[in-house]
Formats: structure tokens, sequence, C-alpha cells
């Protein structure tokens, strides 16, 4: 069975990238694996809270009303819609084009995949002279918004735009992508052969909104002109339940509407309305009725306003979700790995952890493995002591390292003091509490932070991708696909490789676990990995990410999914 990847809530370049989603996710206060999720409370001891698999008030489409309107918050209004390309590998854009583009893959709360017929009628991986290969045999009813079918050309031409052989496409993630030595035409326009070079086990990845991956048109994808702007501030085509109804960037919402040229089953909704708000603003919101669903991960107060909402409630859920600090290896005061690992040291992450999370049902156990969340079969702590809070030893460090503390107590070597720039994005009580934290955290050990706080809908445009800051926190989402959905946040010279660091042995363990044939193999693998993720020192695990949404009762199948994915075509309203 698939195994829980990690994404930045803002979509995160092999399938991985795909896989992984950005979120600045805040809350106002602050901003299902193998085993269940119930063994992270367990690691907790004694009553420790336990979560659930998947809340989403599932029901069957009979019970369930023809039409309405869902007002469903997200956290960016975006400005690249291509959600494969390194500026649209983002959570909220996510969640905007899973309604209107193909997935070939259905995902129940166990990370199971089965095809969506809708777009897959058959895959099959099977062996042919030594070699991995997987036939697509599609639909012949699916098509393109303007008309034109879906055929093994669509196949081929992402294949080529994300295989990492041209730098000219700028994608979010090449993994998987990058093992596959060629897409032929099958018996007909509706079938696909694909060919690897080497075994690739996460192989459903590919294709899957599961894993942060739609299929794009070939036409809009041909070239990395075409891949890198047709779907700037537009999206110029569908294949969905749903279809573009309007792009308001003064109002902030995109409006999808149902396409009465839809193949499948009928969607529910007349139309879905995705509006950008300030996390910090979406509980509010909810609670006056402007909004009908939203993402209020750790918000201790919007957890308690959902609940005292009337018709509102909380639905929660496990899953592969972390919490990160990210150190930039590139910023010229941390570009030493020592001097990065003496910051992690000297950060009380269990610390953050509990002041995070305070008032939530959900474990206060800081996150010690960089791929496998607690509740996980093989998770481990490969640290060799890195993720100790011991800010005795980071002095140490940072006095063998040359940083001296001055006259003020602030570290300095060759005249420069040891200042660092906190970039943290505006109404997020999470990020707020983070960088208060670590700020008073390092100032102990001789580093001063200054805060800069910036606008919400501009933290990842406008620095995050840059890679304008020194540090800064977020979440990553996973998926059902760790090795998918880890490598192009940890591989080298990666588009969403948000610390700039890594190293030849973290690249192989990562290649190794994604060619695994076992689920033993691939777990020795991603500790491997894990152990140089803590020596290159750039992304910091806090806590795995509780799934808490806010939601209106009357909504069916809509919540926290877990490792599951929503079908867009069955949210409705209850009769």
């Amino acid at each position: 069975m698939p195994r829980p990847r990690f994404l930045p809530l803002a979509l995160t370049a092999t399938v991985a990238a795909l896989s992984i989603a950005l979120c600045s996710c805040s809350s106002t206060a602050g901003s299902a694996t193998d085993g269940g999720p119930g063994r992270a409370a367990a690691a907790a001891g004694g009553d420790a809270p336990r979560m659930t698999q998947q809340e989403m008030n599932a029901r069957p489409r009979d019970d369930l009303r023809q039409g309405g309107t869902l007002t469903w918050a997200i956290d960016q209004y975006s400005t690249q819609w291509n959600p494969v390309q390194a500026d649209g590998s983002e959570a909220s854009t996510n969640d905007v084009v899973k309604s209107l583009l193909p997935t070939f893959w259905r995902s129940d709360a166990g990370g199971v995949q089965t095809p969506n017929p809708a777009f897959l009628l058959d895959a099959k991986s099977e062996q042919r002279q030594g070699k991995q290969v997987v036939v697509w045999t599609l639909n012949p009813k699916a098509h393109w918004s303007d008309g034109a079918p879906i055929t093994w050309r669509d196949l081929q031409a992402n294949w080529q735009a994300l295989n990492g052989q041209d730098p000219g496409y700028k994608t979010a993630t090449t993994n998987g992508f990058d093992q596959v030595e060629s897409v032929v035409r099958g018996q007909d326009d509706f079938q696909a052969v694909m060919t690897f070079k080497e075994p690739y086990s996460e192989w459903q990845a590919m294709f899957n909104n599961a894993g942060n991956a739609p299929l794009l048109p070939a036409k809009y994808v041909s070239s990395p002109e075409l891949f890198n702007t047709s779907f700037k501030n537009r999206i110029p085509v569908t294949a969905g339940p749903f279809k573009l109804g309007s792009l308001d960037a003064g109002a902030r919402t995109v409006t999808a509407v149902a396409d009465p040229d839809w193949w499948g089953d009928r969607p529910l909704l007349d139309r879905i309305v995705f509006k950008a708000y300030d996390t910090g603003a979406m509980p509010q919101a909810f609670a006056k009725g402007e909004i009908d669903f939203y993402n209020n991960g750790p918000n201790t107060e919007g957890y308690q306003l959902i609940l005292s909402t009337e018709g509102g409630e909380v639905r929660k859920a496990g899953g592969p979700n972390l919490r990160h600090l990210v150190l930039n290896g590139r910023s010229p005061l941390l570009e030493d790995a020592k001097l990065r690992q003496a910051l992690i040291q000297a950060i009380d992450r269990a610390e953050i952890t509990r002041t995070d999370l305070a008032g939530l049902d959900w474990p206060y156990v800081p996150m010690n493995n960089h791929f496998l969340v607690p509740s996980q079969h093989g998770y481990q702590d490969n640290s060799n002591g890195l993720s100790r809070f011991d800010p005795n030893a980071a002095k140490a460090t940072l006095d063998a390292l040359g940083w001296k503390p001055g006259p003020s107590g602030v570290r300095s070597k060759d005249g420069k003091e040891l200042v660092l720039r906190y970039v943290a994005p505006a109404a997020n009580n999470l990020a707020e509490n983070e960088s208060e934290e670590v700020t008073r955290m390092l100032a102990a050990v001789g580093v001063t932070v200054q805060v800069q706080t910036v606008p919400a809908g501009e933290y990842f445009d406008g620095y995050i991708y840059k890679h304008d800051f020194d540090l800064t926190s977020f979440s990553l989402l996973g998926t059902p696909f760790p090795v998918s959905n880890s490598i192009s946040t940890f591989q080298q010279d990666s588009g969403s490789n948000w610390a700039q660091v890594g190293s030849k042995a973290l690249d192989k363990a990562m290649a190794d676990a994604a060619k695994a044939d076992t689920v033993d193999e691939e777990t020795a693998a991603l500790n491997r990995a894990d152990s140089e993720a803590w020596q290159v020192a750039g992304l910091v695990p806090l806590y795995q990410r509780p799934a808490i949404y806010g939601v209106r009762k009357e909504l069916a199948n809509i919540g926290a999914a877990g490792l599951g994915d929503v079908v867009y075509e069955n949210i409705g309203f209850v009769k």
C-alpha cells in the first residue's frame, strides 16, 4: 500500500515536487498511514488524543441535492495556475485546478489507488525485455474544453516537459518522469506505452491529483515558453467536472462552474467559488457565513470558533503533513552547514510544538524525521543528536566556527554580526509564534533575528519562490506517495528545494527509495536520506501538522481527506 509523502502547503522536481504543496497555513492564534494515525497519539503516551483516518461526511450521491454554491477559502490568489510549474506549486493553486484538470486516479482513506474511469480505463505495470513498462489505456470520451480529445500525445508532452532534460521548463517536479525513457502510441491514440530507464515504484503518482500531478494539455506544455506562460494569470483550457467561470484578481476569486459537456457523473454543485483570504481571517469569515469550507490547520482560536458556529463543524484527520522551519543555505551568513546545525540545536522544537498546538486535540510530539510522520511504519530519529535541544552544544559549535560574542552579546566574525532575517506572512499566528520563539531562542546563544512581516498574498510569490529570506516557516502537505512527495524538496538544484542545500549522498538515498522493490527497502532508503537531511541542515521538521477543517454541516463528501482525495463532482448539500 502506498505511504504518505510531503508537499509545501503551496504546491511542491521529480514526481515528488508534484506531491508536495506549500502552505502558510496559520491559525488566528498562531497560524493515514500503515499503522493508523493513532500511533502518533500512542507515542505521546497515556490518554493522548487519537486521530481518525478521514472525516468527510461521506454520503452517497442519492442523499444529496442537485445544485448550490460552495464558497471555499484558499490562502493565495495565484498568478501561476500551472500546478507543476515551479511558481505554481502551492496548495491553494492545487485546490482550484483539481476541479478543472484531469486526474487518472482515486485515492481512498488508506492511500490505495484505483483508476478514475472518467479518464483512465486501465493502467498496468509489466516487464518487457528487462524494463518496466506502464500501459495507460484512456477513456476515448475524455476531451479538453476546446473539444480536442485527450490522447497519448498529452502524456508524451507532459513527460517531455517534466523529465528534467530541458532546463527551460521551470518545473516543480521531475520525479518519476525523469526515470522514463520513452512514451509512444499504443494500439490507438487512446493508449500510451511508457518505458522506464529504471524501476519506479510510485508510478501511480503520475497524472494523479493525490500526488499533485494532474495531466496538462500537450497544446499548452509542448515548449518551455508554453509550459511557463500558458497558465500565467489564466486557465486556458480545462477537462474536469467543472470548467472555468471566471478569474477575478481584484476580488481574489476563482469561480468554477459545472461543465455541461462533462462525460462523467454530473457535478452536484452548480459552482465552487474559491476566494483568497489571509489565513488568520478565515475563522471569522466562516463564523460570519462568508465561506463554507476552509483549512483551519493548527489554529486554536479558529478551532474553538468552528465549534461555536451554528451550522458549522470540525472535520479532522491524521495525514502525512508537517510544519517546518527553513534555513536558506545560500544566504551569505548561512552557507556553512555546521552553522546551520548549531542553529537547529539552539531551537527548542518541543516548545514550539507545544505553543503552536495548545488547545487542540492533537499530540504535542515533535517530529524527528523529514520523510516519515510519527504514525508511520519505519519512523525513527536519524539525527545523530541534532534533533535534541542543546543550546550549550550550539554555543560551543558557534565558538569553534569563529562566531564570538561581542560587547552587545551578538556574535560576530570578520566584522560581520550574526543577524538573520525571518520572513513571516501577515495575519498568521503560527508564523508569528514561531518567529517570536525562534528569535528568543537564538538570542540566548548570541544570534539576532529580525522578523520581516510581509503580506500573506505575497509571501510565496514574492519571497519563498525567490529564496528571499534567511529563516522562515510554513507547512508541507503530503500525499500517499512519500518519495514522490519529497524528492524535489531535498534534491540539489531543484526548483522546490526551499533551503537550497543538499548532497550527493542525499540524492542517492532518495533515488534508491524511488526504485525500491519493497516497503522495507523504501523505508531503509528514506531513513538513510533522513540522516543526510539532518546533516545538510536546511529544512527542520517541527511536528505532524493536524488536518483540521471548518465545514458547514450540510456539506457532504468534503473535509479532512487524510490520504484520500476529494471527488469534486460528489461534493454536495444533504437533502
